[in-house]
């Protein structure tokens, strides 16, 4: 079968259409709030204006470089270097929101566990593209993958940033997967994850009462089970259609954090089932998509970084949205190219820029 000109246009499509889909609810979700905060209804609305063009940019750029061009081992550990020292450097800045997550300088702001991600997939399809017939060999192939692994979860575990290592471990799961580790080994490292899983949940407050509180959020309705109320009144006062585009309630300073993390339950309330539905269909397509592009991959190192990338995308959507419909404890995971957020919709769109360049590779 000849090799395709031109990207893969369904992809393109659905990943414009949620950034279009996230410029529009930031702004129906953040206009009161920014017009307290700052004086102006646009104050969050012009970032991710800024954000996404950089991020559409880098995505064009990225979609016309040969994704082979990645698959050099001064390129690959010079990000894994950079990466781990932006994850360390974190730790000496000062505080925000009680985590050290974040490094500013000047208006402009980067969260380096967001690199994390990428950089831990180009990783690991550089190394396990030439180990495929030795993945049963854990001295020689599982366990020099898994120690940079590893030291990026701790690294990010420690910020603190629970939900963004649980992502990334469920990321590095789908491309190991795919390499042909046996379940034997997946079985292993859960129950190895078991015991620090218990104290880092368990012996944890904030941790501990958000699980209590999933379990049961009328049981402290004004603290711990907050977040998943207001959430699943926005869900279900939106009903089939909606209230209207800038018409919902629960963004008025009851939903925390309406433009973030709570993004999707704005959407249902204001766009109800059929806008819920949109975007929930826009991520199956694009998890259609980006699989159907790494299936057809002759080049190991291609598939891997096309399943790296639709996980990454597609893992992080099903979390959030499992999240606001409380079927999840809350963690924190923004949902992707929707949510405000500088460094994930620049991330991640480039990202998609080299999943588009892997789809013109496919056979």
């Amino acid at each position: 079968m000849a090799k395709r000109v031109s990207v893969d246009r369904w992809l393109f499509t659905v990943t414009m259409l949620l950034v279009f889909v996230g410029l529009v609810m930031v702004f129906s979700a953040s206009a009161v709030m920014a017009r307290e905060r700052f004086g102006s209804p646009y104050a969050f609305l012009s970032k991710q204006l800024m954000w996404a063009a950089a991020g559409i940019a880098a995505m064009v750029v990225a979609m016309r470089v040969d994704y082979r061009r990645y698959k050099h081992p001064a390129l690959v550990f010079s990000l894994m270097g950079v990466t781990t020292l932006l994850l360390i450097s974190v730790f000496f800045l000062d505080r925000s929101h009680n985590t050290h997550r974040w490094i500013h300088w000047g208006g402009f702001s980067l969260q380096p566990s967001e690199l994390a991600k990428p950089v831990l997939i180009l990783f690991l399809a550089y190394f396990l593209e030439g180990r495929v017939k030795t993945m049963d060999d854990w001295r020689n192939t599982l366990l020099p993958a898994a120690v940079p692994v590893l030291v990026f979860l701790g690294l990010i575990v420690l910020q603190p940033d629970l939900g963004t290592a649980i992502a990334c471990a469920g990321i590095v799961a789908c491309i190991l997967y795919v390499a042909g580790m046996r379940m034997r080994y997946f079985a292993y490292a859960f129950g190895a994850s078991l015991v620090p899983l218990y104290f880092l949940i368990f012996h944890v407050s904030f941790r501990r009462d958000r699980i209590l509180a999933f379990l049961n959020p009328w049981a402290d309705r004004q603290g711990a089970g907050f977040h998943i109320i207001q959430s699943l009144i926005a869900v279900s006062t939106g009903g089939v259609t909606g209230t209207g585009l800038m018409e919902g309630k629960q963004k008025l300073f009851y939903l925390p954090e309406p433009h973030t993390d709570f993004i999707f339950a704005v959407t249902a309330e204001e766009l109800g089932l059929v806008g819920a539905l949109f975007v929930v269909a826009l991520f199956a397509i694009f998890l259609w998509r980006g699989m159907r592009a790494s299936w057809r991959m002759e080049d190991v190192f291609g598939r891997y970084l096309a399943v790296g990338i639709t996980s990454m995308v597609v893992l992080q959507a099903f979390i959030n949205i499992s999240v606001v419909l409380g079927m999840m404890p809350t963690k924190g995971i923004p949902l992707p190219l929707v949510s405000y957020g500088g460094s994930s919709l620049f991330v991640t769109l480039a990202c998609v820029g080299v999943l588009l360049n892997i789809t013109k590779q496919a056979e």
